[in-house]
């Protein structure tokens, strides 16, 4: 590879860098033809981007990034392949579904939208990371959840306050 090659390719990983708030370094190497396709083919079906790269190119385009990756660099020994996800968990998921059958890809370490986490010990954290939409819902279910129980109480408190006061204590209670 030329250097000008290897420019192109730092660059176009700095511009994948930037433009993803999830960044999944793992290894899979050592996995064969089939198993490595049915890895790119659960990553498709996530939405996750898969690619592998040479450490001393990503190891450089991280530093020419705007983003902070901690330790990460650290990690960029032997194989190194990069998963990319608009959701946190997402290649998380994979990567522990994946693993019931293989004992790879491991997870070297991550980048969750601007946290890093490095270790395959952390793959079950990763996992039970919430994406943006899971907590909106949850937050939404909490916010819904009090006005539920004041309409109920103006219903059954047959419209008076004492009613409705005695309706929302005794479901307190």
């Amino acid at each position: 590879m030329t250097r000008e090659e290897k420019s192109v390719v730092i660059e176009e990983l700095t511009a994948q860098l930037a433009d993803n708030t999830n960044i999944y370094l793992t290894d899979i190497s050592g996995l064969d033809a089939a198993t490595t396709s049915n890895l790119r083919r659960a990553c498709f079906k996530s939405n996750i981007k898969l690619a592998v790269v040479k450490n001393t190119l990503l190891e450089k385009a991280m530093e020419a990034s705007d983003k902070d990756f901690g330790e990460l660099p650290t990690t960029l020994k032997g194989n190194t392949s990069v998963m990319y996800s608009e959701t946190g968990n997402a290649p998380a998921k994979v990567i522990k579904e994946f693993r019931k059958k293989s004992e790879k890809p491991l997870l070297k370490g991550a980048f969750i939208e601007e946290a890093i986490y490095v270790g395959d010990e952390l793959l079950d954290t990763l996992v039970e990371i919430k994406s943006k939409e899971e907590l909106l819902g949850e937050i939404i279910t909490i916010l819904q959840s009090p006005a539920k129980n004041v309409i109920s109480a103006l219903k059954s408190g047959g419209g008076t306050i004492a009613g409705i006061v005695k309706t929302l204590s005794e479901r307190e209670g």
